[in-house]
């Protein structure tokens, strides 16, 4: 099971994401649940990775395991929303479709100061 849990702030941006374990739905290479919740993550680090007026830090600590926060200022946020819906929106789609092998936490904090 692949459990993804995404933290927002009080105004709905993401600021947190962690993505933790195999699905378990198809050989290792082969898992469809896998890669899709891999591109997804993969994909809004890319885009979010030099953009201006956001700062990305992360860490992979071993397989099957990723952790990601976001800071913004202004000039970041609405591009910080847009990816963070877009994420959002794609691993419930996963989370939808193959529910025995991926569950989505949202979860949404106070943060002072953004």
């Amino acid at each position: 099971m692949i459990l993804v849990n995404v933290v927002l702030d009080e105004a709905g941006l993401l600021r947190s994401c962690q993505v933790q374990g195999h699905a378990g739905f198809d050989k290792k290479g082969n898992d469809v649940v896998c890669a899709a919740v891999s591109v997804l993550t993969r994909t809004m680090i890319r885009v979010l990775s030099g953009r201006k007026g956001i700062t990305i830090r992360g860490n992979i600590p071993g397989q099957g395991n990723f952790q990601m926060e976001a800071d913004y200022t202004g000039e970041g946020k609405e591009f910080l929303a847009a990816t963070g819906a877009f994420l959002i929106e794609g691993v419930l789609s996963v989370a939808g479709e193959f529910p025995d092998n991926c569950k989505v936490n949202i979860e949404r904090r106070n943060y002072h100061g953004a």
